[in-house]
């Protein structure tokens, strides 16, 4: 269900995107009510709204209903939990320390030169 709502989620936004860059602007026959005479006011008609803003629109709602959705099914997902406890990095981080290899074994001494390495011929 969830993956669902993501598809549809996904698909709005896509085509707000698409809408919104196909709308006309208002501020676009501005440069023509200033010596061109073609349009017919400063910001053209601005009382009817086309098939392109009605549609913009309703992907909008779709959009904002499936941001909802998700938030909730995000929300009250059954396994909800700490993320430390489910990743198993708590396991790690608290198991006892090897007590047999002492700390200090594998690193070498401050006054003793490191080794050389074995297949590199002298």
């Amino acid at each position: 269900m969830e993956k669902i709502i993501l598809v549809v989620h996904i698909l709005a936004a896509a085509a707000v995107i698409g809408l919104v860059l196909l709308q006309h602007g208002k501020g676009a026959d501005m440069g023509a009510a200033f010596g061109s005479g073609a349009s017919g006011s400063l910001f053209g008609v601005s009382g009817s709204s086309n098939i392109l803003s009605k549609l913009t629109a309703i992907f909008v709602a779709v959009f904002f209903v499936t941001s909802l959705t998700l938030a909730y099914l995000a929300s009250h997902r059954s396994g909800s939990g700490s993320v430390v406890k489910t990743s198993g990095v708590a396991s790690t981080v608290n198991k006892p320390a090897d007590a047999s290899v002492p700390l200090d074994a594998a690193a070498p001494k401050a006054n003793e030169p490191a080794e050389a390495a074995k297949d590199i011929p002298n």
